[in-house]
């Protein structure tokens, strides 16, 4: 009750801040847009590419929204005082979960309305797959922004994180390059990284791409255990 309680606490936070949930629900169908257009002339090139998108923009966005809110929570003093309420620090870390969750079905769910039904995006998996692994990988955003957020002391040093732990791995799940042509240390250091499933689960089917789904999943559950363990009541 106490992680539920946090859970409204937070939407309705969410739910006054306009320029937050214009970057949830806007801006991944704006880019989507500018993708289809790029690529108009090579339909399969867009179709690709918006396909990987679809798990990227969910990831990159909660990992950057959740990171700098949980520190301005820290940094205001709002986290200390909720800690010495029964609230517990697994209660405060899941009830984000959750919440940026729910924001991820509606931003998922926005964003994959635009690229199936006014971009014509054409995949083997059904949108509703699609829509899955998208929230799952939001989830997996949410969880390590989490984690992040416990080392830095200022918003600035929060989005520092962004090319140390979000970058490497769009830059090698494929998106550039197929994994298969990647030397071998770098096939060695994607395969450690979540992002990696998450785009081999948008572009494979059945028990694999289940598989991929169950890692991210799981990684997202460590990265919150993590978080849990690091978390501080405030910044120095």
């Amino acid at each position: 009750m106490i992680a539920l309680a946090t859970t409204a606490r937070i939407l309705r936070q969410l739910r006054h801040d306009r320029r937050t949930v214009a970057l949830l629900l806007v801006v991944p169908a704006l880019l989507l847009t500018l993708l289809y257009f790029m690529y108009q002339d090579t339909p399969p090139a867009f179709d690709r590419i918006a396909l990987i998108m679809l798990g990227i923009f969910p990831f990159t966005i909660m990992f950057l929204v959740t990171s700098i809110a949980m520190l301005r929570e820290r940094t205001s003093g709002t986290l200390e005082r909720l800690l010495t309420t029964p609230l517990r620090k697994t209660d405060l870390l899941f009830g984000y979960g959750l919440a940026f969750s729910l924001a991820a079905v509606v931003q998922g769910a926005v964003a994959t309305g635009v690229a199936y039904w006014l971009l014509g995006l054409d995949t083997s998996a059904g949108a509703g797959l699609i829509l899955l692994i998208a929230v799952v990988d939001a989830v997996l955003g949410v969880a390590i922004g989490l984690l992040c957020s416990a080392f830095a002391r200022t918003e600035f040093q929060a989005v520092q994180f962004l090319p140390v732990v979000v970058v490497p791995q769009i830059l090698l799940c494929g998106l550039f390059v197929p994994r298969e042509q990647m030397a071998g240390w770098l096939q060695a250091i994607s395969d450690v990284l979540p992002l990696t499933y998450a785009v081999d689960a948008l572009g494979s089917a059945g028990a694999t791409m289940w598989r991929d789904v169950t890692i991210v999943a799981g990684a997202a559950v460590v990265a919150l255990i993590l978080a849990a363990a690091t978390l501080r009541r405030r910044t120095p």
